[in-house]
């Protein structure tokens, strides 16, 4: 069996040569770019963009509807619930309805 030999300087570069060259060889052998083929393709690319952001503009529209909604709901619940509440009286009125509870009491006895 035969040990491996390692490749001198001048055998590399000649073997990188050719492996550029191959590679120059392979872009060579494309075919050109039509350009009515080309401007489709980006034509198509731009609408699909295009339909993307708007997709995303109406979803974040959608959401901050939804938001607005819900803090009118919120607002709308808030309401209702204070006024269900018993208002908060002042000291002043306390005072006025424990005399008027006290003289009505007085004048039924």
């Amino acid at each position: 069996m035969k040990r491996y030999k390692e490749p001198q300087f001048q055998e590399r570069i000649a073997a990188a040569a050719r492996a550029r060259t191959a590679v120059l060889e392979q872009l060579r052998d494309k075919p050109p770019v039509d350009e009515a083929a080309a401007a489709e393709r980006a034509e198509r690319r731009l609408a699909k963009e295009a339909a993307a952001r708007e997709k995303r503009q109406k979803a974040l529209l959608a959401a901050k509807e939804e938001k607005a909604a819900k803090r009118a709901l919120a607002l709308e619940a808030a309401a209702a619930s204070a006024a269900r509440q018993k208002p908060v009286l002042t000291e002043a009125e306390r005072k006025a309805a424990r005399d008027a509870r006290y003289l009505a009491r007085k004048n039924r006895a």
